[in-house]
């Protein structure tokens, strides 16, 4: 997904944040113990990954279920034009509504939504109808998450970019800050 924010994470962060994941209260010291580099750098690094929002906040780690919301579900909208940035605004006063993904292909949007049951999901449903320039909706129930989002593949793949140079002469990768 393209982003406005130009910070890109490197090998370094990746290994902070595999680190991070394994224990995930783990402080600055322990991480620099961990990983073999100084505190300051471990600091440096997680103050930059902030202030450029590559983090989420921490209560995106929070699973529905623990919220007596274990019902999934996708709404697939088609929006009239003209009204797409209210209906956004309307979507985001939800609280059901996890995500909203801009789409291509027969519909505009992709709504992710929590619900308690079946009849919480069609009172959610029926408001999502009830939003200005809101045209049509496709709903889809999540049987089961197979596997749910991640980020470490992807995180572990950029922290072997940092291991690779040493592999290859035989040195100890350095960290830079």
């Amino acid at each position: 997904m393209p982003s406005d924010n130009p910070y890109q994470l490197d090998p370094l962060d990746a290994r902070i944040l595999l680190a991070l994941d394994a224990d995930p209260d783990a402080g600055v010291l322990a991480l620099a113990r961990t990983l073999g580099i100084s505190r300051n750098t471990i600091g440096a690094r997680m103050r930059r990954m902030a202030e450029a929002r590559a983090l989420t906040a921490p209560t995106t780690r929070v699973r529905p279920e623990a919220l007596d919301h274990p019902l999934i579900a996708f709404v697939a909208m088609t929006l009239r034009q003209p009204a797409r940035a209210r209906a956004f605004e309307a979507l985001r006063d939800i609280p059901n509504v996890l995500e909203i993904h801009a789409t291509t292909g027969d519909f505009d949007i992709i709504v992710r939504i929590a619900a308690r049951d079946t009849d919480d999901l069609y009172d959610v449903t029926n408001r999502l109808l009830e939003i200005d320039g809101v045209e049509r909706t496709n709903t889809m129930i999540s049987m089961r998450c197979e596997t749910a989002y991640r980020t470490r593949p992807l995180i572990r793949r950029l922290a072997r970019a940092f291991a690779e140079p040493a592999r290859r002469t035989g040195q100890r990768a350095i960290a830079r800050s």
